[in-house]
């Protein structure tokens, strides 16, 4: 499975394609930031974020998009950034008939850590350490992009599992 991980932003986006699946190891594809000028206006800022996601999206292929669920903050402006370029990236996934899912930071951060309070050093830690890296994605946003893509092939992938298993016990319910 190849995964198309976003940490979402409207100054800096990250991006981390990892391959991999359950019980196999994971190998990191790309990994990014897409940055947009704070000088511009909001509208400019997310075409050229669409942009910038498209050309990922079509250069690498993904299976899935996984992108971090926007949470609450006190600051409104950065979560109102961070929720615009989620629906970015979210529009370009279903322009290409791309399945999405979102994970909370917590999710995430258990996932490649064990512990859902990690700090970002503790995730880019770990992120280098599973994809066998020479050096730490830098900057943060690029690692927490990996780690949204590594969260998903583990928790995804056996969630898709189960939907499956549920959808074929319905249907041979229905079938009795």
């Amino acid at each position: 499975m190849r995964v198309l991980g976003i940490d979402p932003g409207l100054t800096r986006c990250g991006v981390g394609v990892v391959d991999g699946a359950v019980g196999r190891s994971l190998t990191m594809v790309h990994v990014g930031v897409f940055r947009t000028p704070a000088d511009l206006d909001t509208a400019r800022r997310l075409h050229q974020l669409e942009q910038l996601i498209e050309a990922g999206v079509l250069a690498h292929r993904p299976d899935v998009v996984a992108v971090e669920r926007v949470f609450s903050q006190h600051n409104v402006s950065t979560v109102m950034g961070t929720a615009q370029a989620s629906a970015v990236a979210m529009l370009v996934a279903a322009r290409h008939g791309i399945p999405v899912h979102l994970h909370t930071p917590s999710e995430v951060k258990a996932s490649v850590t064990g512990n859902g309070r990690a700090d970002k050093a503790q995730v880019t830690s770990m992120v280098t350490r599973l994809l066998r890296l020479t050096e730490a994605p830098r900057p943060a946003d690029a690692a927490d992009a990996l780690a949204l893509a590594i969260c998903h092939i583990w928790r995804g992938g056996a969630q898709n599992r189960i939907e499956a298993a549920v959808a074929a016990q319905k249907a041979k319910a229905r079938a009795r």
